[in-house]
């Protein structure tokens, strides 16, 4: 095996990497973020690249073609992590490259284009509550009102990336839109169950889905649990239950639509009083706009008059938006052709989570290699798995579309 148990070696490496070991969390610019991204780049200099951090903490390594003139293709994942996470999600996007370049590196052989490397410094957003801070930047549409969030200890963002090293107002430098990009593609674990359940180990993604929140507060009016009717309550509880209910039915009964109400809270909260105020939240996603943005309207429009019918106030308002990403069709067919080289089956599949590679459309065509994930597609979870022998054929699948690939000219 080339590539796989080694992969799995450096993984378990990086789980050490860890703000609360034996669990595994890992935040943007913390001193595990740190020591992870000094550990890549030592991988990256063995396989012949050159390496560091940007500005922003960023890990960026470079195999340059032998042209200087050459363009650019960039790959690569982010290495921060949720709370208690597993080992794979992200960090296999980097290592699955950096073992492909060591293996050209070791036979010789340069590429028509430069191949950058870039471990993202956040796409969580767990530390400062702003997601793919690290991809956006590269991307063009870093917020400068970043710098200024803090995280849970008082911390600024403008501080954090100080104390690390960086320069907090460098984002403009780094933005790669205008800097010969010919394309972007991200190897990823899939984090659901569809490659396992058909038993394929790797597929091409269609589209990373796009997704809109909802914040919902729900008015009724509290009450003794044992003196008003049934008839007669305006029980916030129970319209918000039907309102999630609704979601639930309208999702399941449209193709390629899913919707989550993730959290809810409801006051006073006692066991003899009935609720007053409920507070939910939805997030629907989709990888068709139209779709998506039609479920939004619909729900809206249901828990209205769910609240007439309760008599029950409501204000469902939308605090979150993202569109979808369609991945190139090119870069597509180039990832299925690597695929079906190995003697697999091509499956294609959209993305319902989001991902470094859906910000990059605004700098080059994108794509993106699906990787099978044992354990149900359990991910963001201790228990999320892959096995060394589905890492040696994404990482061989990976290779080979490296060595086939000729960008366009410009």
């Amino acid at each position: 095996m080339r590539f796989g148990i080694e992969l799995m070696r450096q993984a378990d490496v990086l789980a050490l990497f860890s703000e609360d070991a034996p669990q595994i969390t890992r935040t943007y610019l913390s001193e595990q973020h740190k020591q992870a991204g000094e550990y890549l780049q030592g991988l990256m200099r063995r396989a012949g690249m050159t390496a560091g951090f940007d500005a922003l903490g960023n890990i960026v390594g470079r195999y340059e073609a032998e042209d200087p003139r050459a363009p650019v293709v960039m790959t690569g994942s982010h290495q921060d992590s949720v709370r208690n996470a597993g080992k794979y999600d992200g960090l296999f996007g980097i290592i699955t490259a950096i073992a492909c370049v060591k293996d050209l590196h070791e036979r010789g052989k340069r590429l028509p284009y430069t191949l950058e490397i870039v471990g993202f410094g956040d796409e969580e957003g767990v530390r400062f509550g702003a997601t793919l801070i690290g991809s956006k930047a590269m991307a063009g549409s870093f917020e400068p009102a970043w710098l200024d969030k803090a995280d849970d200890n008082g911390t600024t963002m403008r501080q954090a990336v100080i104390d690390f090293g960086g320069d907090p107002d460098g984002w403009r430098d780094i933005d790669r839109r205008g800097k010969n990009v010919a394309a972007y593609v991200e190897s990823h674990i899939e984090q659901g169950p569809v490659l396992l359940s058909e038993g394929l180990p790797v597929g091409v993604v269609t589209a990373i889905a796009g997704a809109s929140r909802l914040r919902v507060t729900v008015t009724g009016l509290a009450g003794h649990a044992g003196t008003v009717p049934m008839g007669s309550r305006q029980d916030a509880l129970t319209a918000a239950s039907e309102m999630v209910l609704h979601v639930e039915r309208y999702c399941a009964d449209r193709k390629g639509l899913v919707g989550t109400v993730g959290k809810m809270a409801v006051l006073p909260g006692a066991i003899n009083v009935i609720p007053q105020d409920v507070e939910f939240t939805v997030d629907v996603r989709s990888g068709d706009d139209a779709l998506r943005r039609m479920a939004v309207a619909a729900f809206q429009s249901a828990f209205d008059e769910v609240a007439k019918r309760r008599n029950v106030a409501v204000n469902a308002a939308p605090f979150y938006a993202a569109d979808a990403a369609p991945c190139d069709s090119a870069l597509q067919q180039a990832f299925a052709q690597a695929i079906a080289a190995h003697g697999i089956p091509v499956r294609h599949l959209p993305s319902g989570a989001g991902h470094d590679a859906m910000v990059f459309p605004a700098v080059a065509p994108t794509a993106m290699l699906f990787v099978r994930c044992g354990n149900n597609g359990i991910s963001h979870h201790p228990d999320e798995t892959m096995t060394a022998e589905d890492a040696e054929i994404a990482t061989s699948v990976l290779l080979h579309f490296f060595e086939s690939y000729t960008p366009p000219r410009q």
